[in-house]
């Protein structure tokens, strides 16, 4: 790794805690520079403003999930709706373990920085509804195959995905507004009941 990659990264391992575990607000370049023990100029030079870091955050976020517990859970093997139940055990032990390191319940990035500027910056609310879109696909294609093998009956699978997506993050939601991960594993499993109807 050379020394410009080995910045640039140093200052989003920085910030990646912090955001997580704070704000966007509360989380200041000055703090992250210390931490990462780099110069602002250095900052300024690989990430124009605030908004350009939490960007490669959300990234680097996304892409760790994608290709870690999100890729396990949606694992082409399993059948369809074993990877429903996959991913709420594996949202459960994550929140779960976060609170035995940190005290608390940290939620699910993505939604917390959804709350908290997707009405502020439109630049942010787009990179997360991206996030989201991409999520709402993995629970389409699964719902999809499970329709086709005949352990659903024919439902809207677009709707249910969304439905599907907007249960598991208001459940992380509640669990971190009630600094509770149980409240995910006895929660969680309901996703599977929800559906909605062909032509609803």
């Amino acid at each position: 790794m050379n020394t410009a990659t080995d910045t640039r990264s140093r200052i989003i391992a920085a910030a990646k805690p912090r955001f997580h575990s704070r704000s966007y607000a509360n989380v200041g370049i000055q703090e992250i520079c210390e931490n990462a023990g780099v110069q602002k100029g250095s900052f300024y030079h690989f990430f124009p403003s605030k908004r350009d870091l939490v960007l490669a955050v959300i990234d680097e976020f996304a892409d760790e999930w994608a290709n870690g517990f999100v890729a396990e859970a949606f694992d082409p093997a399993l059948p369809p709706m074993e990877r429903i139940d996959y991913l709420v055990d594996a949202a459960y032990f994550w929140q779960r373990s976060i609170k035995q390191m940190h005290g608390r319940v940290l939620g699910c990035i993505f939604g917390n920085l959804t709350l908290e500027v997707s009405t502020q910056d439109d630049i942010l609310r787009a990179k997360l509804q991206a996030i989201f879109s991409h999520a709402k696909s993995r629970f389409k294609e699964t719902l999809e195959q499970a329709v086709a093998a005949g352990t659903l009956a024919p439902l809207d699978t677009d709707l249910t995905a969304e439905a599907m997506l907007a249960y598991h993050e208001g459940v992380i939601l509640l669990a971190k507004s009630q600094n509770d991960p149980e409240l995910i594993y006895r929660l969680g499993p309901a996703i599977k009941t929800l559906r909605v109807e062909t032509g609803a």
